[in-house]
C-alpha cells in the first residue's frame, strides 16, 4: 500500500491553548476558523507539551524523536550534531520532500554569542543579570495597512507550497512537505486587517503572578521586559499577538484549500503543531524559555486517512512523539532511540496514549538552574535544581498562581518517582555542567584573542570584538566579581 502524503506545518511560539476550538480564551473563540476546522475533521491533542520551550533543542527533539537528556540538545547553540539522523533524513527513503521557513535550526552553533556565552554562565549567577533588555524581539506595533499578507515572508512560503503541490504529477512519489512558518514568533507585530479579527474587550489583562520562587524571580528579571505592565501594554501585546495567530490560521487554511483543489485531501495526513509557546506577558513574562504553560503548550491537530473526525484527546503528549508517528504514517520503521511513541494508532482510535504523561526540561538562556517538568492527569510538577520544587493543578489552577508543593508531598513524590524513573538527573546534570565548562573555556580563549565580531543586541549599532564587550552584551552589569567567579569555575578543583 502507497504512504500518504504528509504536510508538517510546524508554526514558531504558538501557544497551544490559544486555538478556538481549544475553548481557553474568549477572544480566541473565532480567530483560527481553520485549525479548528481541522481539528474537527481529525484529531486534536488538547495537552500536548514541547520537550524543550526554546527553538534549537525543541526542533532537535521533534526531529530526531529523542529527549534533550538522550541528545543533548542543551539549549540555542546546543542542538543535534551535523550527521545525526533527523526525520527529515529518514523520509527521503519513502517521500520526496520539501523543507521550507526555518527548517535548519536544529544543528548546533546557531543563533547569537548572547545565547552561547549566557547558556554557559547564567548557572553561576548569584545576582539575575539581564540579558535580553535590548532584544528587538521585544518591540509591538500595529501597522495601519489592511492588507492580509502582512507578514509577506510566511506567504511566500505558502506559495512556494502551493506551486509544489499543484505541480504534482500522478505517478510520482508521495510528498513530505514541512512548513516551518516564522509567524507567530516574537517581535509583536500586525495590521488593523487581523487586529480587528481579535475583539478588543475580550483581550484579558493575566492576573498578577506573586510567586517569589529564586527561578521564576530570575527569570523574570533575565529578559528584561522593557515596556513595562500597565493594563494597556499588556492588552495591545496579548491582542496583537492573537491576531498574529488569526494570519498563521489563514496561511493554514490556504494551504488545505489548495490540497482540496488539487484532489489530494483524501490521502494527505496534515499535522499543525508549533515549536514552543509564547507567555505574552503571563507571570509578567515574555517570550519562551519556561515550563509554565504559555510556553511549554504547544498545539498539536491531525487530520488524515483513517484518522476518524471529531476525536479529543485528554492525555499529556509530547513533541518528542511526531518523529516516531511521521515515520509510522511514512511505513518508516521505528528506531530504536526514539524515547517517544507513535500516536497513529491513538489517531486512528485504535487505543489511548501508552505512556500517559509528558516530560520536558530547560537548561537555556534566563535560566539560573536546570529545570525539570512531568504532567500528568491534571497535576504538573517542575523540579529546578537547587531551589523548591513547583506542583499545580491545572484543572483547578490553569493559571498556575497556587503552587502545591508544601501541601500536597505525596503527589509530588508520585511524579518525582515518574521522573526519576525517566531520566539520571544527577548524570544528566554532570554532563551538561561539563559541556558548558568545556565550551566556555574555548570561548574564554578565543574571545580574548579577538576572534569573535558581535552586532547583537545592545552592540547592534556598534559591533566588538573586545571581550570585556561581548561578556556584557551576553550579561548586562558583568563585574570583576563575576569574571573572578568565572574564572576559579574553569580552575581544576
Amino acid at each position: 500500500m502507497t504512504a500518504p502524503n504528509i504536510i508538517h506545518f510546524h508554526a514558531e511560539s504558538w501557544d497551544g491553548r490559544m486555538l478556538g476550538c481549544q475553548g481557553y480564551h474568549p477572544a480566541m473563540d473565532k480567530a483560527t476558523p481553520n485549525i479548528d476546522q481541522l481539528a474537527e475533521e481529525g484529531v486534536i491533542f488538547e495537552n500536548t507539551y514541547c520537550t524543550n520551550p526554546i527553538c534549537c533543542p525543541s526542533r532537535a527533539n521533534m526531529l530526531s524523536g529523542t529527549y534533550t537528556h538522550t541528545c543533548e540538545s542543551w539549549s540555542n547553540f546546543k542542538g543535534l550534531e551535523t550527521g545525526m539522523w533527523t526525520l527529515h533524513r529518514g523520509l527521503k527513503q519513502t517521500h520526496d520532500t520539501l523543507l521550507l521557513g526555518k527548517h535548519m535550526d536544529h544543528l548546533t552553533g546557531g543563533h547569537s554569542v548572547m545565547n552561547r556565552v549566557a547558556d554557559f554562565l547564567e548557572p553561576l549567577n548569584e545576582k539575575s543579570l539581564p540579558v535580553m533588555n535590548d532584544d528587538t524581539a521585544q518591540n509591538f506595533a500595529i501597522d495601519p495597512g489592511n492588507e492580509e499578507r502582512y507578514h509577506e515572508r510566511d506567504w511566500k512560503i505558502l506559495d512556494e507550497a502551493s506551486d509544489f503541490i499543484r505541480e504534482r504529477k500522478e505517478e510520482d512519489r508521495p510528498f513530505f512537505i514541512s512548513i516551518n512558518s516564522n509567524l507567530v514568533h516574537a517581535a509583536f507585530k500586525t495590521n488593523r486587517y487581523w487586529l480587528e479579527k481579535i475583539p478588543e474587550e475580550l483581550v484579558d489583562v493575566p492576573a498578577l503572578d506573586t510567586s517569589d520562587h529564586p527561578a521564576e524571580v530570575y527569570q523574570r528579571h533575565s529578559k528584561g521586559w522593557r515596556f513595562g505592565l500597565d493594563d494597556d501594554t499588556v492588552k495591545t501585546v496579548r491582542r496583537i499577538y492573537f491576531a498574529m495567530c488569526a494570519e498563521g490560521d489563514a496561511i493554514v487554511g490556504k494551504l488545505l484549500e489548495g490540497i482540496s483543489q488539487k484532489g489530494l485531501a483524501e490521502n494527505t495526513v496534515f499535522l499543525f503543531s508549533s515549536d514552543h509557546g509564547e507567555l505574552a506577558l503571563e507571570h509578567q513574562q515574555y517570550y519562551k524559555m519556561s515550563l509554565l504553560e504559555g510556553s511549554a503548550r504547544v498545539p498539536l491537530v491531525m487530520r488524515g486517512p483513517g484518522i476518524p473526525a471529531g476525536q479529543r484527546v485528554q492525555t499529556p503528549v509530547s513533541l518528542v512523539d511526531l518523529a516516531p508517528t511521521i515515520c509510522d504514517i511514512a511505513g518508516l520503521p521505528l528506531r530504536a532511540s526514539f524515547d517517544g511513541e507513535s500516536l497513529l494508532p491513538v489517531a486512528q482510535a485504535k487505543h489511548d496514549v501508552e505512556r500517559g504523561w509528558a516530560l520536558a526540561s530547560y537548561s537555556g538562556v534566563t535560566s539560573n538552574t536546570f529545570s525539570w517538568m512531568l504532567r500528568k492527569d491534571e497535576y504538573k510538577l517542575i523540579v529546578h535544581e537547587g531551589f523548591p520544587h513547583r506542583l499545580f493543578n491545572l484543572e483547578k489552577d490553569p493559571g498556575e498562581l497556587n503552587d502545591l508543593a508544601a501541601t500536597e508531598s505525596k503527589k509530588v513524590n508520585e511524579l518525582l518517582g515518574i521522573l526519576d524513573g525517566e531520566v539520571n538527573r544527577k548524570e544528566t546534570i554532570d554532563v551538561w555542567e561539563k559541556w558548558r565548562k568545556d565550551q566556555f573555556a574555548q570561548f574564554n580563549r578565543q574571545a580574548k584573542r579577538g576572534l569573535y565580531l558581535d552586532q547583537s543586541y545592545s552592540l547592534a549599532k556598534k559591533p566588538s570584538s573586545t571581550y570585556e564587550d561581548l561578556i556584557d552584551n551576553a550579561m548586562t552589569g558583568w563585574s570583576s566579581d563575576d569574571e573572578d567567579r568565572a574564572q576559579k569555575w574553569l580552575s581544576p578543583s
